[in-house]
């Protein structure tokens, strides 16, 4: 078959399907934006983008579903390009719903399956807005910009023959006018590779250098921001910390925001959270490292006692499977995606999301009693290779579900 991949971010979830369906022989293209330089794994042709930001005043509610066809517009017309021009005409197209890429593209190949990667649906209750209080603003307000940023998603929905969410949560999240046509299998975890390793060091950007059994917690993210618990494990901190005098800290996220609102101008959440609680913290033991190469994370995930994880009702992160996967302790937030894969005092410690001197309680007493959580990180590690195996399970699903369609 004839497949293009759509990602503005390429390969995005595509990662391994792409390579995987190339290798069976198929022709597989993906189109992305301009800016994007990440390496890809297929040919990748580029659509130019982005344009300049839709005028708030003029758009008001309707501001997100002008950005979204302006991005769609762009896509399809270099999809056109590439029928007629190229005489490109794929049995398969399969883009990410989230970004508008997929808007139009029925209408330059209405013969195509069209598959949606539907990673989320946004809703003005029961999810992430509005579950912090602290950065919760007019209810009414809010539920009517949640209500219009769900246009363009109900639009790709529609025109999709078929759609694969990663989780029971995410998909839990749609409608139940577009669930027939949702099917969950999620990206896949790489256990082969992402192991434990009892004998793993490494050396963190300011030369620190780290090995397994030393007490270390870390945190990360892929920025660090409210909508994955920044705030609240920053303000445990303190208490962790002084009650282990030995323990070292890392941090790993940059300084943007990946989701949610912004900080004030001139501002980033990391420091926002930092200096509130610095004057209780000794600099020397806390190590914000900001983003690290693949392999320079796995090492620190092979080597930390506990790691920490939070999150609101949002998409899960794929950095806690990937925990799971390296048999770390764990130490996360009792909110609804992580409680589809992590039962409490099983494959890990669930805290209330809120309860900051539980999160202190709880992230001492892992630090202090390592042997505690043995049989809970071989469950994590034993729970994610029964069911997110990138190889013998997740990756064999997906390509069924592409051929298939």
């Amino acid at each position: 078959m004839k497949i293009l991949f759509i990602h503005q971010n390429f390969p995005g979830q595509f990662l391994h399907l792409a390579p995987a369906l190339k290798a069976r022989g198929h022709q597989v293209l993906a189109l992305t934006a301009a800016h994007n330089q990440r390496e890809s794994p297929v040919e990748t042709v580029r659509y130019p983008f982005p344009d300049p930001a839709p005028d708030p005043g003029q758009t008001r509610l309707g501001r997100t579903f002008t950005a979204m066809t302006d991005r769609g517009h762009r896509a399809a017309r270099a999809a056109r390009q590439l029928r007629d021009r190229h005489g490109f005409v794929p049995d398969v197209v399969f883009g990410h719903c989230g970004w508008g890429e997929t808007l139009f593209l029925h209408e330059v190949w209405p013969d195509a399956r069209h598959l949606s990667y539907a990673e989320f649906f946004y809703g003005s209750t029961g999810l992430d807005v509005g579950f912090d209080p602290e950065f919760s603003t007019d209810p009414f307000d809010s539920a009517l910009s949640v209500t219009a940023r769900q246009a363009h998603l109900a639009l790709a929905m529609l025109h999709a023959n078929a759609a694969l969410t990663p989780t029971e949560f995410q998909a839990d999240t749609f409608p139940a006018a577009f669930r027939d046509r949702l099917t969950i299998i999620h990206d896949g975890i790489d256990t082969a590779r992402l192991t434990p390793d009892p004998s793993a060091t490494v050396t963190l950007p300011d030369g620190t250098t780290l090995r397994a059994g030393d007490e270390v917690l870390t945190f990360m993210n892929r920025n660090l921001e409210p909508y994955r618990g920044y705030h609240i494990f920053m303000r445990a901190l303190p208490d962790v910390l002084a009650a282990r005098p030995h323990a070292r800290v890392v941090i790993v996220g940059g300084d943007d925001v990946s989701y949610g609102a912004r900080p004030p101008a001139g501002r980033s959440w990391k420091t926002i959270f930092l200096d509130e609680v610095a004057d209780r913290l000794d600099p020397t033991r806390v190590h914000f490292t900001g983003k690290l190469p693949y392999d320079t994370y796995m090492r620190l995930m092979q080597v930390t006692r506990v790691h920490a994880y939070l999150t609101v009702p949002f998409v899960l992160s794929w950095s806690l499977l990937e925990a799971m996967s390296m048999g770390c302790a764990i130490v996360a937030s009792k909110t609804a995606p992580v409680q589809e894969v992590i039962t409490d005092g099983v494959h890990g410690r669930l805290v209330d999301f809120f309860d900051i001197d539980g999160w202190a309680t709880t992230l001492t007493d892992a630090l202090a009693y390592p042997e505690s959580f043995r049989s809970l990180r071989h469950n994590a590690r034993a729970h994610v290779v029964e069911n997110y195996d990138l190889r013998s399970i997740c990756l064999p699903r997906l390509i069924r579900f592409v051929e298939a369609c």
